[in-house]
């Protein structure tokens, strides 16, 4: 579930600019003056949206169909594109402190080359999961 995809309603405000909607998100909202500033805000307000509906163990709804989608005048349907992973490394990297057993042997090797414990584990478990340092 790293990479997920919403429909958005961009809807032209009067002042200029858009405020941008979720139907499937109905606490997600936002605004940009641009297409482009818009646009990285809902990236944003989605990620806000999806993490904190993960955080508190809510369900995490599908994305609706575009042409489920109603659009009216000066409105305009925008595939949001997400990628959880890349969120939560740019939101969330406080260091958690971990204890973990390794034989003795192994711990003394380690230590006389000069072996960055925690650097090792975060390279093993980011390659486990299959995302970059990045």
């Amino acid at each position: 579930m790293n990479k997920l995809f919403y429909p958005a309603v961009f809807h032209v405000a009067e002042e200029g600019g858009f405020w941008i909607t979720f139907p499937d998100l109905p606490e997600c909202m936002t605004q940009g003056d641009s297409m482009q500033e818009a646009y990285e805000m809902a990236v944003d307000a989605l990620g806000l949206a999806l993490t904190s509906r993960e955080q508190e163990k809510q369900p995490i709804p599908a994305a609706s169909e575009v042409n489920q989608i109603p659009v009216g005048k000066d409105e305009y349907c925008v595939i949001i594109e997400f990628d959880m992973l890349a969120y939560k490394k740019r939101t969330n990297s406080k260091a958690v402190k971990k204890t973990l057993s390794i034989p003795e042997w192994l711990n003394e090797e380690a230590m006389s080359l000069g072996i960055n414990f925690s650097q090792v584990l975060q390279e093993a478990l980011m390659q486990k999961i299959g995302a970059s340092l990045n």
